[in-house]
């Protein structure tokens, strides 16, 4: 099966839903805080909650799958459940796994979240660079193969990032910069949005451009950092500038803190779409 590409989904679903994607992060503590218990009954209670509430509004839904595994095969079955639910309900799901390696298993890891065969199919994966742009190759081609992306890490929201994102190489050019640049060339020619994405930090403020570094790739640019973090959509212009349109914050724990009730969780992703919406469109 090949789907429309992800980044044409991914652009209507952002112009119509509005450029929001809501993590499901199911931390311990914020089991607690809703009331449930920490096990795989509590894990997949929270994730239902979450779906009905979201999955019909919201453009995108990102499990982080570390929540998941943790509770091992049962973990894993409650996050099969939760991104059939999600995609049938309307949202694009976006799997965070940041998988990274080389030749079969980095093929493996692809076939896991990309394959229209697999229990964990999504509409993109997030993926980690660090060992060389190229070891991506099997999730870019099966990716462009089968209509679904991938969100390669760039600049990330961590402070530690810089050591590795922000060396420069031989032709002085940041590790970051070299990315982006193999994404760009990836998406070429692609409209209205290339299928190939970069993970960019709403908390990096003006360094970005202080540091000469072009974000517009021809793809969409998550952008973790709003809320937790301290970022807010007001900062994203600073960050991405011309790139502003193709940007998709990613928020979490300022959604998913007004569960269970599934009224104030609606509210709240409808409060930050808006306000995104009203940044980028100005």
């Amino acid at each position: 099966m090949t789907l429309e590409p992800f980044g044409a989904r991914l652009r209507r679903a952002m112009d119509t839903r509005g450029p929001l994607c809501v993590g499901i992060d199911p931390h311990a503590s914020l089991l607690a805080a809703w009331g449930l218990d920490d096990d795989p009954a509590g894990l997949e209670r929270f994730c239902r909650t979450v779906v009905e509430a979201l999955a019909d509004r919201v453009a995108v839904l990102k499990p982080q799958s570390a929540f998941f595994e943790r509770f091992g095969s049962r973990g894993i079955a409650v996050l099969e459940r939760t991104v059939a639910d999600a995609r049938a309900a309307g949202a694009l799901v976006l799997m965070d796994a940041k998988r990274g390696d080389i030749g079969s298993t980095m093929a493996a890891y692809a076939a896991t979240y990309l394959d229209p065969a697999s229990p964990l199919f999504s509409d993109a994966v997030t993926v980690s660079p660090y060992l060389g742009y190229g070891s991506l190759r099997p999730a870019v081609d099966l990716a462009r193969a089968c209509g679904t992306g991938i969100f390669a890490l760039a600049l990330t929201s961590n402070p530690e990032g810089a050591e590795v994102q922000r060396a420069t190489g031989a032709d002085g050019s940041t590790v970051a910069a070299t990315v982006l640049g193999h994404l760009r060339e990836e998406n070429a020619g692609e409209q209205p949005l290339g299928s190939f994405g970069a993970v960019v930090g709403a908390t990096l403020g003006a360094t970005v451009a202080e540091a000469g570094i072009d974000l517009d790739t021809g793809g969409p640019l998550l952008a973790p950092g709003i809320g937790a973090q301290g970022a807010t959509p007001a900062d994203l212009p600073a960050v991405f500038g011309s790139a502003l349109r193709n940007v998709l914050p990613s928020v979490s724990r300022d959604v998913l803190r007004h569960g269970p009730d599934a009224a104030a969780l609606r509210a709240a992703a409808d409060r930050i779409a808006d306000e995104v919406r009203a940044v980028v469109t100005s």
